[in-house]
């Protein structure tokens, strides 16, 4: 159902059709395609049609046919992601020259302008530079920088440039052509120098988002910008944002100056029923602080529409009315329409129709053509052979602290740390071995699990196994500061209370304002988390409250772990550097971290012979609590598997809509 436009000031709709300095400019955005190509799921090595830039691209010829005056941006997060990604960095290489497949899909849908996100740096600061070499469209970064200024923002030495004027002529109501200069200026986390710091270090800056908005969008506007549309890789982020936030889309959008907020990062889709509404956000009008504004979701899933209803006062454009969309993948296709606006004549329509389509060629041919080599490359090689398990591999119930997947991950760096450790002054402690879920389902939907049964083993089950391209890494902690990891990661799940006299539903299990990577499941200890207590670690701000606790006695080889006991943690480099901000971590903390990434260490010990074991897949136990229930989601592939968590008596519900298997737990049970 066409909403209608968010019309910020009154136009009289009814005489539209005659009016002139009006004009419909249409600005599209995809956002954290994170190398979502081919419509293909290159781990369970399938074709799948909901997502990929291949896809998108029609939903974006039609878009494009729909309006004449369109503009395509991207938000970032483009380089990594997928083992396409992995082929090019790490096998088939990017020479001084070579077109990154991303860039030569973007390059043949023509986008307007890009900017960067956090894993772009996942392959190091060269490997960026030289793929973004051949990318047609301008690159925007305000606040990622080369080198500081010494007194403000305006003298820093930008990584790209930080904004871009675009100046573009546009078709009016009346089928006029008018000029218009359209500022577009991008933001990236600064927390990417400290996510990537060993590849960063001394080579990569970083400003927080709002401060370097502050010192351009002046400059923009006095270089004639008649609307700035800001490409924030950032998501919507908490109300009482700070300095240095994460997420700080509603903080730009708050700016004078910014009229139009493209936000990601997050992998959220807005407007949408997904996101709830404040006073500073509408996910019905999709404005945020009275801007319009759009996120589109992550792997294609969704292309981003904001129309924007301009009037022209002299030589300057206003914004005066706007509506937007995310458009999804898999969703009916939308009546036709033009995207103009209510009260235009059946002549202006149909004008607007024919000059769209006759300037708006298809471009999503191209884009497919441009793929296809890198699709064959990358299924031959991530099809190699390397190894074998006698266990099947799943991440079902990784969020229960129960996976072979993670365990397997576990024992490879276990292994490998305690080797590079040999003939130091860390040799001798226990080593134990952190890992987060990073396939349980959330976001990114019930087909979002590592499943491989027993047997042989290829490459592109490595990329299963652990998908990002982090380093290995260790931290020497106590025993407190174990306690903490613990009390952090135990913060994922809800409280389960009971009442013994109103017979309640069980809630949900697993606190949505959570993210599955944010629940770390450390191998080595034994402990056992009391759900029937507060969480220690509030999801939206971080606080703690160290009165609470849901962590009881952690036993290490049988024997309590005392406070001051020392072992050494094996993690990734990520984590060490102090993302998320868990105990003792920070780089200058780190006893060990080298360039190699943890699914190299983990293809070596796959294919190495005798290596192949699982230690104990159950590290976390729950408390019971009498009368205690609650609903777990997986996915529907579990159900061969349920007998791994019998102890919790699992009751199986119906699907909810989103297609996860629903399962209701019982902790009196345990």
């Amino acid at each position: 159902m066409d909403r209608g436009f968010t019309v910020h000031q009154p136009l009289p709709f009814a005489a539209l059709g005659t009016a002139s300095g009006l004009a419909h400019l249409r600005i599209m955005e995809t956002t954290d395609l994170h190398v979502h190509l081919a419509p293909y799921d290159y781990y369970a090595d399938c074709p799948n049609p909901d997502l990929g830039l291949v896809k998108l691209a029609h939903l974006i010829d039609r878009a494009r046919a729909e309006c004449p005056n369109a503009l395509l941006f991207d938000n970032g997060d483009f380089l990594q992601g997928t083992p396409v990604g992995d082929y090019i960095a790490y096998e088939r290489g990017l020479r001084e020259g070579d077109v990154h497949p991303v860039i030569a899909a973007m390059n043949a849908l023509e986008f307007d302008a890009i900017t960067l996100g956090n894993h772009e740096f996942n392959y190091g600061l060269d490997f960026l530079m030289t793929a973004l070499t051949r990318c047609d469209a301008p690159v925007v970064t305000a606040n990622l920088l080369r080198a500081p200024g010494v007194a403000a923002p305006g003298q820093d030495r930008s990584l790209t440039r930080p904004y871009k004027l675009l100046d573009r002529t546009i078709i009016d109501t009346t089928g006029r052509a008018q000029q218009i200069r359209v500022g577009v200026i991008g933001f990236a986390p600064p927390q990417i120098t400290m996510w990537e710091r060993q590849l960063l270090q001394g080579r990569l800056w970083a400003r927080d988002m709002v401060q370097s908005a502050q010192a351009w969008l002046p400059e923009m506007r006095e270089a004639g910008a008649d609307i700035i549309v800001a490409l924030a890789h950032t998501g919507l982020g908490h109300p009482r944002t700070g300095e240095g936030a994460e997420n700080a889309a509603v903080a730009l959008a708050r700016l004078d100056g910014i009229d139009v907020v493209l936000a990601g990062h997050s992998h959220m889709v807005f407007p949408g029923p997904g996101i709830a509404a404040t006073p500073e956000i509408d996910p019905v009008a999709g404005t945020i602080c009275g801007k319009p504004a759009v996120m589109a979701g992550f792997w294609g899933s969704h292309l981003g529409v904001v129309d924007l209803l301009l009037q022209r006062d002299g030589a300057t454009w206003h914004v005066m009315g706007s509506r937007s969309e995310a458009r999804a993948l898999r969703a009916p296709a939308p009546p036709a329409r033009t995207g103009t606006l209510p009260g235009l004549s059946a002549g202006a329509k149909g004008r607007l129709h024919d000059e769209a389509a006759r300037l708006v060629p298809r471009r999503s041919p191209a884009v497919r053509r441009a793929v296809q080599a890198v699709h064959r490359q990358t299924l031959a090689a991530i099809r190699r052979p390397i190894g074998a398990t006698r266990h099947p591999l799943h991440s079902f119930f990784a969020l229960l602290g129960r996976s072979t997947a993670t365990a397997l991950v576990a024992e490879a760096k276990r292994r490998y740390i305690a080797h590079k450790l040999e003939g130091t002054e860390h040799a001798g402690l226990p080593v134990i071995a952190a890992v987060a879920p990073f396939k349980a389902g959330g976001r990114s939907g019930p087909r979002h699990y590592t499943d491989i049964s027993a047997g042989p083993l290829a490459l592109r089950h490595v990329s299963d196994l652990y998908f990002f391209p982090n380093s290995v890494a260790a931290l020497r902690l106590n025993g407190a500061q174990i306690r903490q990891w613990l009390e952090r990661s135990a913060s994922v799940f809800n409280r389960i209370t009971v009442d013994p006299v109103a017979d309640t539903a069980p809630r949900a299990l697993l606190n949505p304002a959570m993210a599955p990577y944010d629940f770390e499941i450390l191998y080595g200890i034994d402990h056992r988390i009391d759900l029937s207590q507060p969480a220690r670690f509030d999801p939206d701000t971080q606080t703690e409250n160290a009165r609470n606790s849901r962590i009881g006695e952690i036993r290490l080889n049988g024997a309590p772990l005392d406070d001051t006991a020392e072992v050494i943690l094996c993690t990734n480099s990520f984590r060490a550097n102090g993302a998320a901000g868990f105990a003792g971590t920070g780089g200058d903390r780190m006893i060990y971290c080298d360039t190699r990434a943890v699914h190299e260490v983990l293809r070596h010990h796959i294919g190495t012979p005798d290596l192949i074991d699982i230690i104990d897949p159950v590290p976390v136990r729950f408390a019971r609590i009498p009368g205690g229930k609650a609903v777990f989601a997986t996915g529907p592939n579990a159900v061969p598997h349920l007998h791994e968590i019998a102890d919790l008596n699992p009751h199986r519900m119906d699907d909810n809509p989103q297609g996860f298997m629903q399962l209701v737990l019982d902790f009196s049970a345990v």
